[in-house]
């Protein structure tokens, strides 16, 4: 079975530095190792200070994969993830390089390791229907229709979740047959069990990180401080100037969303727009570690005191 490693954990949880040791310890013990992003916004170009993306010097020192490949006016969803980076993969097991797969997309990640759905080619005309529908009724008619016809996906997916409600419907408007029910095709065994590597036959090792709640909450609110430092609102204003209209997916995004409306005066001052970043940013922690608080067949580590005994357990897995 091929190798693969896993670093994963809530956002602002140490990710991007215990990779990055690893690999130094990689160079040590002659291990090949690369890294194969699974974080969602570093795929974008236009996105950085942001991101917290690795520094140039830190992409240029080590081998980064599925970083720096799209721009935000094309973004890419689980499926277009999937098609890109399984290849990326399989290239570097036949040149028996280890990938390390490295983020806090949980959903591009259970695409690599259980696979994806079958998915449809939506026709321009429906998009098209939908979306005037969209901007004349709202999502309430895409509700009723998933109620009626998917209500597995209606119960599951909150209501303001437009994106993939919409989704949802299309799928059923071009198949006839719920959205849900190709998804359980995958499902019949646990999704999140990612202890052994599914269809693609690949042995894991799976590296949570995950710091206390107070302890996180401080390092969060210093990451936010030092975005702004760094030049974040100065980021967004280029991005503006590029052409880009601000109502790019990706830049509805933490941190972005934010910056965006900080720009237009929708804050009383800069200590609330940072506080709104600091309350977004907790939020998707959260969400993060119930997503993974799921998934079976993981190490759990605080990176402030474990770094070195999750690399030891990482490289010793690799040389097994």
């Amino acid at each position: 079975m091929k190798k693969v490693i896993i670093i994963s954990g809530p956002t602002a949880s140490g990710k991007t530095k215990v990779s990055l040791e690893l690999l130094q310890k990689g160079k040590q013990k002659n291990i090949p190792f690369a890294i194969v992003n699974f974080d969602s916004l570093l795929f974008y170009n236009e996105l950085n200070i942001g991101t917290a993306k690795p520094t140039t010097e830190e992409l240029a020192q080590f081998p980064h994969h599925m970083v720096n490949i799209a721009s935000i006016t094309n973004p890419l969803n689980a499926s277009d993830y999937y098609k890109k980076a399984i290849p990326i993969i399989q290239k570097l097991h036949e040149n028996n390089i280890i990938p390390i797969l490295v983020g806090g997309s949980g959903f591009y990640l259970r695409s690599l390791i259980k696979g994806m759905y079958k998915c449809p080619t939506i026709s321009n005309e429906l998009k098209e229907k939908n979306e005037i529908l969209f901007q004349k009724e709202g999502i309430r008619p895409f509700l009723e229709i998933l109620k009626k016809n998917d209500p597995y996906s209606y119960k599951n997916l909150h209501p303001n979740d437009s994106y993939r409600i919409i989704r949802a419907t299309e799928f059923f408007q071009t198949t006839g047959t719920p959205i849900s029910t190709e998804k359980s095709r995958l499902d019949s065994e646990n999704p999140y069990d990612f202890s052994n590597g599914g269809k693609q036959e690949w042995k894991v090792f799976h590296s949570f990180l995950d710091v206390p709640k107070e302890q996180h909450q401080i390092i969060i609110e210093k990451r936010t401080k030092q975005m702004i430092k760094q030049g974040l609102i100065d980021e967004v204003k280029l991005i503006l100037r590029q052409g880009f209209k601000g109502d790019e997916k990706p830049l509805q995004s933490i941190g972005y969303k934010e910056t965006l409306q900080f720009i237009e005066g929708k804050f009383d001052n800069q200590d609330s727009y940072i506080e709104r970043i600091n309350i977004s940013t907790r939020q998707l922690a959260k969400s993060q570690r119930t997503f993974f608080k799921k998934v079976l067949g993981k190490e759990t580590f605080n990176p402030l005191v474990d770094i070195e005994e999750a690399v030891n357990k990482m490289t010793q897995f690799s040389l097994e």
